[in-house]
């Protein structure tokens, strides 16, 4: 059954030992540790979950990472010179606001993230950082599909002239995704909610990228044969972490699959950590 996994997490350890050795260097040479700083606004058990992970691997390539824990009924003010206090804190090179946010401050997300300084901005999604992504530069960009691309190109499946079909046009996978496709001559098409008969783009995809939090949304009736299948949803059913693909019933005709869990979460959270070393060799000269 491996031949067919596209194994993230293996991918992951591996990128994160390379990491470990290039922090070091740097901070043997200045004494400087880099420096994440993590916002989470609220009390939700699963962040704090993603965000105590996040940590123990910045631990062990050589970021220090912090959180810095809201209530939930903090004022907009409070929450923007939060942040202004990060941005102007030379010791912190890297600043992410844990999404989503509690319903009494979703509306407000962009806003907050726009106050963001796009040199920290770890998660690329400052308008400074996304308009690079348009231009594909891909300097700081968002950890999921960055992950999705390297784990691609690490198991050398060719993106030229294929048929890309994305379930999913969030700013943090969709979206960013597009640009870095098409920078490798991907032809695209993304589905969402409002899209007509999905199941027919999805059978056209010779890589099909799915991320809609819906168990056993891809099954085999969905795929054409041969398909390469990226799941990043990430759902609990019965105490138990799947994806949004029915792994069993997609296995024998699919071509290659990154399952959920252990195929883009740990390069998810490696960009981060990559982006946060960048970041933190982008500001090197103004410390």
């Amino acid at each position: 059954m491996k031949d067919k996994i596209l194994d993230g997490k293996a991918l992951a350890d591996k990128l994160n030992l390379s990491l470990k050795e290039d922090i070091s260097k740097v901070v043997d040479r200045i004494g400087i540790k880099p420096k994440l700083v993590t916002i989470i606004i609220g009390d939700d058990p699963a962040s704090k979950v993603y965000l105590n992970m996040k940590k123990r691997t910045g631990a062990l390539v050589g970021i220090e990472s912090d959180i810095l824990e809201l209530d939930e009924n903090v004022s907009e003010e409070k929450i923007a010179e939060e942040i202004n206090k990060l941005n102007s804190d030379s010791n912190v090179h890297g600043i992410l606001l844990e999404l989503p946010l509690p319903k009494s401050h979703a509306s407000n997300a962009l806003k907050y993230i726009e106050i963001i300084s796009p040199k920290k901005d770890v998660d690329g999604l400052t308008p400074v950082n996304k308009g690079k992504l348009y231009d594909y530069d891909e300097n700081l960009a968002p950890c999921t599909p960055t992950g999705i691309i390297t784990l691609l190109e690490y198991y050398n499946i060719e993106l030229k002239g294929k048929e890309v079909v994305i379930v999913n046009r969030s700013n943090l996978v969709g979206k960013p995704l597009i640009f870095m496709m098409l920078k490798r001559n991907a032809t695209i098409s993304v589905c969402h909610t409002s899209t007509i008969n999905i199941e027919n783009h999805m059978r056209r995809a010779d890589i099909l990228v799915v991320a809609v939090s819906h168990p056993n949304f891809v099954t085999k009736e969905k795929i054409k044969e041969g398909a390469i299948i990226i799941d990043v949803g990430i759902n609990r059913v019965n105490g138990k972490l799947c994806g949004d693909i029915n792994f069993n019933d997609v296995y024998e005709k699919s071509g290659k699959i990154a399952p959920s869990p252990g195929g883009i979460g740990p390069l998810t959270v490696h960009f981060l950590l990559h982006n946060t070393f960048t970041a933190y060799k982008n500001q090197i000269g103004d410390i």
